[in-house]
């Protein structure tokens, strides 16, 4: 009879055991696979002020992503050292109730990658695609403003806004059908120094297409460089434009389009532009699914971005959901650590069962190395049948699993806002975003993973227990049984 035989018969010969052990290997299995998929869950949000329209993604920076960046970067500089580290800018204020800290960011550092951008773009099914500029203010210097007479303006920029794109058609205000074209043209991505101003600035300054305006860095009025922009279409809206802050810097009517470098020379940025959107338009809606499947797959850092559907549903990745990679790292050791003491104490019990059988067969001369090899082959076939069943209800448990976990960021989220209520400014519109959907897949990686995992915690429960018989001879193993 060969060891496979003697285990087989072993195993059947004791149910109770053999349950036991399956069961218990079984719910560890479950556990490790729970935990690992919900690491690399992908969380869809909606953002009800964040709408991607038509056919096609946007794609945005992750906020929790830059806060992230930011807070590793101070981490790595000394106390109270100001300056400028990668992009994030640190000063110090002195006040008359004492030291403060200044923090802001760079462009560079806010900026969504222009290479980034390009690999998406290159993706087969995407038509065309857009970049747009973060709304930028910037000193009228040849023309007025749109102003309400009866706002006291002392607190406001004093400016007009600039959006800067690569193909003015794919702007979301144009794609939604807000924004139309009364006069002229709207910009492609040939044009340089150019501009799409409102019906209501044309007719308050007496200016039509073919005038050119000029604008330049609003923190120096006076000696900064003045750019000039050509107007090449005047456009008129449905509805006015949200603004992106309050005041009449950024109402609807003082909002200029402009070609995509022109924001970055008017307001003298000297850290790059700050591109805030990518979208991306797809050829044939029949392929959708297809091309958002491909463009997940493109090697970028997606930890940086937020990819919006034409549903305005967001996937992003766990790691940026707050702390759910963490919680469920620490999920995967507890169970790591709590299973070690389980499965040593299961075959502590096992052994002390077969205490008779041991003894015979250390009488008999054999080895006990050859007795452990034994139980542990029994082991490693009740574990194989465990984890392989496991395999198929890992799926909804780690849903489960990825649900709770993200139910309960959310709770914590929300507890923390109304903390931190009437601390923090927010713009004029706040971001409202409501988790949809947990999606978890259990991978044949994951899948190899567990089975290694549990295939370690296997021998080394049963090398652990095995000390215990491995230290006594023979005869004092029969001395206990009697």
């Amino acid at each position: 009879m060969n060891s496979f035989q003697m285990a087989w018969r072993s195993v059947i010969r004791k149910p109770i055991k053999s349950i036991l052990l399956f069961l218990v290997v079984f719910i560890i299995s479950l556990f490790f696979l729970s935990g690992m998929a919900s690491r690399n869950a992908s969380i869809a949000t909606q953002n009800k002020t964040k709408q991607a329209v038509g056919a096609g993604f946007l794609m945005e920076a992750n906020e929790a992503n830059k806060h992230n960046r930011a807070d590793e970067i101070l981490a790595k500089k000394d106390d109270g050292e100001e300056g400028n580290f990668d992009g994030v800018n640190v000063e110090k204020i002195e006040t008359e109730y004492g030291t403060s800290w200044r923090v802001w960011y760079d462009n560079s550092f806010q900026t969504l990658l222009i290479n980034d951008i390009e690999k998406i773009a290159a993706v087969f099914g995407i038509s065309q695609y857009n970049i747009t500029t973060a709304v930028t203010a910037v000193n009228p210097v040849n023309f007025s403003r749109i102003e309400d007479d009866d706002v006291d303006q002392s607190s406001d920029l004093l400016c007009v806004s600039l959006i800067g794109n690569k193909d003015m058609e794919l702007d979301a205000n144009v794609l939604s059908g807000n924004v139309t074209i009364r006069d002229g043209r709207m910009i492609t991505e040939e044009d340089s120094d150019v501009c799409v101003i409102s019906e209501e600035l044309a007719e308050k300054n007496n200016l039509s297409v073919g005038d050119r305006i000029q604008l330049n860095d609003r923190h120096d009025v006076v000696h900064a460089a003045v750019f000039e922009a050509e107007i090449v279409g005047i456009y008129m809206v449905q509805q006015k434009m949200t603004p992106a802050m309050s005041g009449d810097t950024y109402r609807s009517e003082n909002i200029i389009f402009t070609d995509l470098g022109f924001p970055e020379k008017a307001e003298g940025s000297t850290s790059g532009a700050l591109y805030e959107k990518a979208y991306f338009k797809v050829a044939d809606v029949d392929q959708y699914d297809e091309v958002k499947k491909a463009i997940q797959k493109v090697e970028i850092g997606w930890e940086r971005y937020d990819l919006i559907d034409n549903n305005g549903n967001i996937d992003t990745m766990s790691q940026n959901f707050n702390d759910l990679e963490n919680v469920s790292l620490i999920l995967v050791l507890v169970v790591a650590g709590a299973s070690l003491i389980i499965l040593f104490l299961v075959f502590v019990f096992w052994m002390k069962g077969r205490v008779q059988e041991i003894g015979i067969l250390l009488a008999l001369g054999t080895p006990k190395i050859k007795i452990l090899g034994q139980i542990l082959l029994e082991a490693f076939m009740i574990a194989a049948a465990a984890v392989v069943l496991s395999f198929t209800a890992a799926p909804a448990a780690s849903k489960i699993t990825a649900d709770y976990f993200v139910e309960q960021q959310v709770q914590q989220a929300d507890e923390q806002s109304v903390l931190e209520e009437g601390k923090v400014a927010k713009s004029a519109e706040d971001s409202e975003e409501t988790v949809t959907g947990v999606s978890v897949a259990v991978t044949p990686e994951l899948m190899i993973y567990d089975w290694l995992g549990v295939a370690v915690l296997v021998m080394v429960s049963v090398g652990a227990a095995g000390i215990l018989i491995a230290r006594k001879n023979p005869k004092d193993i029969f001395s206990e049984i009697n």
